[in-house]
């Protein structure tokens, strides 16, 4: 395979990662394009918005894809970059109506950045302060594939009002150099990033690597794990301690033993939130985005994943997951065994809306 990006750098350390966006920004000559379901009104938004901010004042084109619900920022934070140029849409204001939830249930939890139409920022951050200690997964790859997420940029920023359009199309994969680009949209029917999954999950022969802030597969992906390790696949999921979803930790942990019983490797990340999003079949193959592992990001979620088997990517990859586990504790099956009746009371009471969390 030929030579398909100058440079590929992976950061599992958010402020390493903003440290590098700013500096790109910084030095960007054309254009800026920004896709995320979180810009915050604080240190790291207000350094960051800044930067673009001068940018416009150079001429430089910036978009701005932000879904409305998880910003945490308004129109005014923005106001003074609007005024110089720059295109701003929240995705899908919430509304008042007689389907409002289902409406707005549907998020845009993409996390894309596309500079000079030569670098890409695709992985888990979002751009915010709070979550500065957090372990993360975001990787910047220089190339021409940053005119593909330009391309799938612009699609979204169409939709970004629309609760109908064509679910087929704007869930067409697009494969460029031995790479693939996976966009999730809400649906039922049309779940690219979690088929892929499962494909790679049946195809396994020595190792699954999953690391995921939300571990909670519908059962066809569980039953497909548990034959994996049956089979002799080594399957590792890796999960926060403690996660920012504390309802989510308790429903999850309700399918944990039953993975433990079928050798499922189950490990803690003890340090802080772990928030990136990773899964590595057979040290060769990977998918690295914005998706979880979990119903929502599935069923209601528009997300974002890069999939392939490019060897540099997966050398970080495979470093970074072992750093990980290094700090991370395996699940205690006798422990979990003996959880609190009230524990196990609301893991029951949870089940009906785990597609929420």
């Amino acid at each position: 395979m030929s030579k398909q990006h100058t440079n590929i750098q992976m950061f599992s350390d958010a402020l390493l990662f903003y440290t590098s966006l700013i500096d790109d920004i910084n030095s960007a000559k054309k254009s800026i394009f920004i896709e995320i379901y979180r810009f915050r009104n604080d240190q790291i938004g207000i350094k960051i918005r800044d930067s673009l901010l001068q940018k416009c004042k150079e001429g430089v084109v910036v978009k701005l894809l932000i879904d409305s619900w998880g910003a945490a920022s308004s129109y005014s934070f923005f106001q003074e970059l609007i005024n110089e140029g720059a295109e701003l849409r929240f995705f899908k204001k919430i509304k008042l109506n007689w389907d409002g939830f289902t409406k707005s249930h549907r998020r845009n939890h993409r996390k894309v950045i596309v500079i000079d139409e030569n670098i890409t920022y695709i992985g888990s951050a979002n751009i915010s302060s709070y979550a500065l200690n957090w372990r993360e997964s975001i990787f910047r790859i220089e190339g021409k594939i940053a005119e593909k997420f330009i391309e799938v940029f612009y699609e979204n920023f169409k939709i970004y009002d629309k609760y109908f359009y064509d679910k087929t199309a704007y869930t067409k994969s697009i494969k460029y150099r031995g790479f693939e680009i996976l966009r999730d949209v809400p649906s039922l029917l049309h779940q690219p990033v979690q088929k892929k999954y499962l494909s790679l999950i049946q195809k396994a022969k020595k190792e699954i690597v999953i690391e995921t802030p939300y571990f909670l597969p519908g059962s066809h992906l569980r039953k497909a794990l548990m034959d994996a390790s049956e089979r002799g696949v080594a399957v590792k999921i890796i999960i926060p301690k403690k996660s920012d979803v504390h309802a989510l930790d308790i429903l999850s942990s309700k399918y944990l033993g039953e993975l433990h019983e079928h050798k499922v490797m189950i490990y803690f990340f003890q340090p802080h939130n772990l928030h990136s999003k990773l899964f590595l079949v057979d040290r060769k193959c990977f998918v690295i985005g914005s998706s979880n592992f979990d119903y929502r990001s599935f069923r209601y979620m528009h997300e974002l994943c890069l999939a392939g088997e490019n060897k540099d990517l997966v050398k970080q990859i495979i470093t970074h997951v072992d750093d990980t586990l290094s700090k991370s504790i395996p699940f205690d099956y006798i422990g979990w065994s003996k959880r609190p009746a009230i524990q196990r009371f609301f893991e029951w009471l949870l089940v009906p809306f785990r597609h929420l969390f």
